[in-house]
């Protein structure tokens, strides 16, 4: 455990390497890593990451799950633990308010000392021999990130469980001098307990699972001791802090206050500007969405053309059968709609990760919280708006972090408009259709302007959704909004790369065991109809092949269209397209709005089988693009034009499309009504604002 940005998260992942799992805590929605870890031969550990805390006094959910587990009020025993505690040694007067007060606990405590690295750029030496000695627990300097000093570390872990480290014997501060003789009267009833302990017991014992008599007898030592726990809490902290000066005066060095800036508050300067701050922003956005346009175009080709070629191939290999058109149709066209955006899927997470290593994204959401408070929000929400451009569902989670039950509301009933990476397949296919690949002075690319337009808009319907929905959502409950910047640091490329290697193989798997499925549904379902229909289609061309034998090619094509209109799938896409022809759509279309409820890439594998399906032998040709673009109205116009394709863009920019969000949303606010109602306003503002899209420019 630690102070948030003391490092938990990469001493976690270096000592558990590949060993996690992740869960919740009992009874609360926090997230809880756990792994396991060799600290020595025979020696194995379970190593629980705590949520970050500043002190033993809490505010948020998560803080409380950490603050219950250290008074024993939780699962995780105390008496089988060794708190690894974080120390930010580039900050080490705050952090040692929370260690001191978990010293007083007397739990058995290690050390971590991180961010030294960092102390030492600041010019910050510090005595760790005397630390330890004024600490009376054992410290061990540490730098995850690297990997030093893990092997110390997880050497002293193991001799403290041993209980050859000690806790120390006298308190951090005179801790029964707090409550007086009130800590002695409940010492009465928990005898095991410090007179730290004792205290936290007077002040909290309401949210610990106590029996009603019990707690009668602390509310009762209480009144006849006059406790007064704000009094109690302030005599606490500045008393600590006192303690902590003289403790630095003995161990720190540091340099003169009116040196220079460090080279992350001259950045800042720049990044965090009123001005210059949000241009920079921008550009950094646009950055991103050109990158992932134009790196990933030469890897997607490739991919393309390959499953192009093979399908083609095993065509012409294999004898007509249904088997055969079920692996060429259904499921070789489902895997390369999915294979084929894993370069794009990479390049937007591991761009995105490079933003939060190097820790501009913190930086983003300092920026943007004047704006947020105006629509409702804080700045806090920003990091799950963020986080919605790769998915939805992690994102909605991480919104648990904002203390404001209202915000907190808030930010999950518009995360979902941000376009998460499953919109981003829908986005290329349809930008590569409908709009030219024009670039102006020579590298800003129309199409790249066109994606970060959409991008943007999601963020601003997100942001008028907000403001709107504040008026009907009645919690009143204040807000405020406090954020840690952590130093600018170079990007961990092997990090990077086992992020985007990871995302990439979640998309493959979960997405596409997904589209997988639906493709076979869809096959199945356009290769097959009404065996009458089916007949009566067969026999009317039959007879005009023997009519006209010189037109046999263009009548079997006409053949496999009509097939598929009188097919399963045909007659329910027939069915919808009243609903759907005023926003420019065709059947076709319709059948991959329906199926993207599942997952809305499968937008992609949907197009894929339906013109695979209607293309025959033809098909297997062609790309996926190159048959959408030869698409054809009745009146021979383009189905794929400017019109339908922008607003196809906004229907999926706009739409909940995604059945695991809404599930996920469910879990985090307890209730349907609130899915209810993402997913009918969410529908209903797609359906409008698409319908609009092309009216204007048909």
């Amino acid at each position: 455990m630690g102070n948030p940005n003391s490092g938990k998260s990469s001493l976690f992942n270096s000592l558990t390497g590949l060993n996690q799992k992740v869960g919740n805590f009992p009874g609360v929605t926090v997230d809880k890593k756990s792994g396991y870890a060799e600290l020595a031969p025979g020696v194995r550990a379970n190593i629980i990451d705590l949520p970050g805390t500043y002190s033993l006094y809490p505010k948020r959910n998560d803080e409380w799950v950490t603050y219950k587990v250290l008074l024993d009020q939780d699962t995780v025993s105390v008496s089988d633990m060794v708190i690894v505690l974080l120390v930010d040694g580039s900050n080490l007067k705050r952090n040692l308010l929370f260690c001191s007060q978990i010293i007083d606990l007397k739990i058995p405590v290690v050390v971590a000392l991180t961010m030294m690295d960092i102390a030492n750029k600041k010019g910050i030496e510090v005595d760790v021999t005397e630390l330890e000695r004024e600490l009376g627990v054992p410290v061990v300097p540490v730098n995850p990130r690297k990997n030093k000093g893990i092997a110390q570390l997880k050497k002293t872990i193991a001799l403290t469980a041993q209980q050859l480290y000690q806790t120390p014997a006298r308190d951090f501060i005179q801790n029964k001098n707090l409550g007086g003789t009130a800590v002695d009267d409940v010492k009465k009833i928990f005898p095991k307990l410090s007179d730290y302990a004792a205290v936290h017991y007077l002040i909290n014992h309401e949210n610990f699972d106590l029996d009603k008599a019990t707690h009668h007898k602390i509310e009762s030592i209480e009144e006849s001791n006059a406790f007064n726990p704000t009094k109690i809490q302030a005599d606490e902290i500045m008393q600590r802090y006192a303690r902590i000066r003289q403790i630095m005066q003995h161990t720190v060095s540091e340099p003169d206050p009116l040196q220079k800036k460090l080279f992350t508050e001259r950045l800042d300067d720049i990044l965090l500007h009123r001005v210059w701050g949000y241009i920079i922003l921008i550009v950094v956005l646009f950055i991103l969405f050109q990158s992932v346009f134009s790196l990933a175009q030469l890897p997607m080709n490739g991919i393309d053309w390959t499953f192009t070629q093979l399908r083609s191939w095993i065509d012409n290999v294999l004898p007509s059968a249904w088997w055969s058109n079920l692996l060429v149709n259904g499921i070789l066209a489902g895997l390369g709609g999915i294979l084929v955006f894993v370069p794009q899927i990479m390049i937007l997470f591991g761009l995105i990760t490079v933003l939060e290593d190097t820790g501009y994204m913190a930086r983003i959401s300092f920026l943007t919280d004047k704006l947020m408070r105006k629509v409702g929000l804080n700045g806090k929400s920003v990091m799950p708006m963020i986080s919605g451009f790769a998915c939805a569902v992690p994102a909605i989670m991480s919104a648990r972090s904002i203390e404001n039950k209202k915000e907190r509301l808030l930010t999950i009933l518009i995360t979902p408009l941000m376009s998460c990476s499953a919109r981003l397949p829908v986005y290329t296919i349809l930008i590569s259709l409908v709009i030219p690949h024009k670039e102006y002075l020579g590298f800003i690319s129309l199409q790249a302007i066109v994606m970060m337009g959409l991008y943007l808009m999601g963020a601003v319907m997100a942001l008028i959704v907000s403001y709107v929905a504040k008026w009907f959502i009645d919690l009143k409950e204040k807000s405020f909004f406090i954020l840690e910047l952590p130093v600018y640091r170079a990007p961990r490329w092997k990090n990077i790369v086992v992020t985007m290697i990871s995302k990439a193989r979640i998309f493959v798997t979960d997405a596409g065991k997904v589209i997988i499925v639906i493709s076979l549904i869809l096959w199945a379902l356009s290769t097959y109809g009404p065996p009458s229909n089916m007949e009566k289609v067969e026999r009317h061309y039959n007879e005009q092949v023997q009519e006209n034998p010189g037109q046999a090619n263009e009548l079997n094509m006409q053949r496999q269209s009509a097939l598929l209109e009188n097919s399963y799938a045909g007659i329910l896409g027939k069915t919808i397209e009243p609903v759907i022809k005023p926003l420019g759509y065709d059947w076709k279309i319709g059948i991959a709005v329906i199926t993207s409820f599942a997952a809305r890439e499968v937008f992609v594998g949907t197009m894929a089988t339906l013109y695979s399906v209607e293309g025959g032998k033809n098909a297997d040709r062609q790309t996926l693009l190159q048959r959408m673009d030869s698409a054809r109205r009745e009146d021979g116009r383009k189905v794929y034009d400017l019109a339908s394709g922008i607003s196809l863009m906004i229907f999926y920019m706009l739409a909940m499309q995604c059945m695991s969000t809404l599930a996920v949303v469910r879990r985090e606010t307890r209730s349907w009504k609130w899915p209810a109602i993402q997913l009918v306003y969410m529908t209903g503002l797609a359906y409008v604002m698409s319908l609009i899209a092309y009216q204007l420019l048909k």
